[in-house]
C-alpha cells in the first residue's frame, strides 16, 4: 500500500513554528517512503477560519518547498459528514444528549470534586422517548455522542512506542454540536479514511483523541492509521506555542527576521531527533537523512538564535543564483556573483549585503586616524584592472614602504576604505570599491 499522510490545519491563525514541523515531518516520511502528501484545510470552526489564514498556509508551505499532491477542504465535505452521522445515529453508535454546557459543567466539578475522573455518565442513554420530546418541547437541540465501546484500544505508536488506553476510561465524545455542525473528532476519521490515508502523524496532545477515533474508525468502516505523535515543540523558555497568539509564525520569521527556509527546515527536521543539526541546501538531503525512529519523547525547545547562526551558516554556503531573486527584491539588481561571494561570509541575513552594497557602490564617510600614512598608502594604489590579487600587492607595498604591519597596517585602511572597523575580507571588496574611490577615500574625502 502506497503511503499517503496528511497536514490538517485549521485556518484560524498564522501558521507557528511548532506547526510546521509537523508539515515537514509528514513531507519527509511521504518523500521518503515515495508516498503522497495531502494539505487538508480544516475550516469547519466558520467563526474563527479566515481565506487568509487560508492563504497563508499556502504560502508559508510553498515558501517552505513543501509541495502537496493533493488538496482538500473540510468546508466542501459538509454533505459526506451527514452520511456518515446519519450511519452511526441509525447504528446505535451516536445518540442524543440535551445538557446545557452549564449543566455538563456542573457534572465534571462535581466528579472532579470527588476525586473522580470527568467522564460523561451517559445519563442521556436513559432518556425515553417522552423525556426527549419534552426536552425539545422546552427549546432544547441535542449535540450527539458517539457510544464508546469499554474494550481495551492498543495500537503501536511509531514515536511512543505500544500505548494503552482502556475503554472504561474513555468520555463519550461529543461529534455534532447542538446547531448540527460536525466536530474534529469525526471529520477527522472520516476524512482520513475516505482519503485512504495510511499514517497519521501529529502532536502528542492528540493522543487521547486517537485512543477515540481509533474506534470511530472501526465504526465507520475505514482502515485504522498508523499513528505517530511527536512531542510538542516549545519555545525557548519552555513555553508552549500558541496559533492565536502569533508565537514564532513563519510568516514573521520570513518577512521581519530575513530567515531563508533551508535554515528553517534544516533546524525543525533534526530538531528533537538524535541527529546532529547542520546546514542542509536541499529538501533532498533532509529526505535522505530522514528516519522517524529517531525522533526523541523529549520536549524540544526551539531557540530563535540557534536558528539565526544557522540562517548564517545556509548564506554563507549559497550560490549566488540561489539568492539573486533576493537580492533584487532589496533592490540590488546590479549585485552579481562577485559580489555575493564577497560579503556573504559576514552575513546572518540577505538584507544584511545592501549595507555592503552601500560601501561598494555609494558614498562613505571614511574614518581617518593617520592622514599622512593614508596618503602614503594612496600613492602606491596599483592601476586598475582590479582582481583578487591586488589586496595582497597593494599592502605588501605599503608594507615595505612604511614598515607597519599587522593591525597597524591593515586597520587605518580597512576604516578608510569602508568606515568600518571589520567586515568582509578587503581582498574580496578592493575591487569592487574601485581605485577612484578609493584614492578619494584615503584621502579622507567622502566618496
Amino acid at each position: 500500500m502506497s503511503v499517503a499522510v496528511r497536514f490538517a490545519p485549521s485556518p484560524t491563525g498564522l501558521l507557528h513554528v511548532g506547526n510546521v514541523r509537523l508539515a515537514l515531518v509528514n513531507w519527509l516520511f511521504a518523500r521518503k517512503a515515495g508516498g503522497n502528501f495531502l494539505l487538508r484545510l480544516d475550516d469547519t470552526d466558520e467563526e474563527r477560519s479566515k481565506p487568509e489564514y487560508a492563504e497563508g498556509i499556502e504560502r508559508d508551505l510553498t515558501w517552505l518547498g513543501l509541495t502537496w499532491d493533493r488538496f482538500a477542504r473540510e468546508s466542501d465535505r459538509y454533505g459526506r459528514y451527514d452520511e456518515v452521522a446519519a450511519a452511526l445515529k441509525a447504528s446505535g453508535r451516536l445518540y442524543p444528549c440535551y445538557e446545557t454546557p452549564e449543566e455538563l459543567n456542573l457534572k465534571r466539578a462535581s466528579l472532579v470534586s470527588q476525586g473522580r475522573p470527568p467522564i460523561y455518565d451517559r445519563a442521556a442513554l436513559r432518556l425515553g422517548d417522552a423525556d426527549r420530546a419534552r426536552l425539545e418541547s422546552e427549546g432544547r437541540k441535542p449535540h450527539w455522542r458517539f457510544k464508546l465501546e469499554h474494550t481495551p484500544v492498543e495500537w503501536t505508536d511509531l514515536v511512543r512506542g505500544p500505548v494503552h488506553f482502556e475503554g472504561s476510561a474513555l468520555s463519550d465524545p461529543v461529534l455534532i454540536r447542538e446547531d448540527g455542525r460536525p466536530l474534529y473528532t469525526l471529520t477527522s476519521v472520516v476524512d482520513d479514511a475516505d482519503l485512504a490515508i495510511t499514517h497519521v502523524i501529529r502532536g502528542e496532545d492528540h493522543v487521547a483523541n486517537t485512543a477515540v477515533q481509533i474506534q470511530i474508525f472501526q465504526a465507520v468502516g475505514g482502515a485504522v492509521p498508523v499513528f505517530a505523535h511527536l512531542p510538542l515543540l516549545t519555545d525557548a523558555t519552555g513555553q508552549g506555542l500558541s496559533k492565536r497568539l502569533g508565537s514564532l509564525s513563519v510568516a514573521s520569521l520570513r518577512e521581519e527576521e530575513g530567515i531563508e527556509p533551508m535554515a528553517l527546515a534544516s533546524l525543525l527536521a533534526k530538531l528533537g531527533t538524535s541527529d546532529a543539526i547542520e546546514p542542509r541546501l536541499t529538501l533532498d538531503e533532509l529526505v535522505a537523512e530522514f528516519d522517524i525512529a529517531k525522533v526523541s519523547r523529549a520536549t524540544p525547545k526551539f531557540d530563535p538564535e540557534e536558528l539565526l547562526r544557522l540562517n548564517a551558516r545556509i548564506l554563507h554556503l549559497l550560490p549566488f543564483e540561489r539568492v539573486a531573486g533576493e537580492l533584487a527584491a532589496l533592490g540590488l539588481d546590479d549585485a552579481d556573483a562577485a559580489f555575493w561571494e564577497a560579503v556573504r561570509p559576514n552575513l546572518s541575513r540577505v538584507a544584511e549585503a545592501r549595507d555592503w552594497w552601500a560601501v561598494t557602490h555609494a558614498p562613505v564617510a571614511p574614518a581617518v586616524d593617520d592622514p599622512s600614512f593614508l596618503a602614503e598608502a594612496a600613492a602606491l594604489l596599483p592601476e586598475e584592472p582590479w582582481d583578487l590579487s591586488t589586496w595582497g600587492t597593494w599592502t605588501g607595498a605599503v608594507k615595505a614602504k612604511t614598515g607597519r604591519k599587522g593591525k597597524d597596517l591593515f586597520l587605518p585602511l580597512r576604516r578608510a576604505l569602508t568606515g568600518q572597523d571589520h567586515g568582509p575580507e578587503l581582498k574580496n571588496l578592493l575591487p569592487l570599491i574601485g581605485r577612484t574611490r578609493a584614492e578619494k577615500r584615503l584621502a579622507g574625502e567622502t566618496a
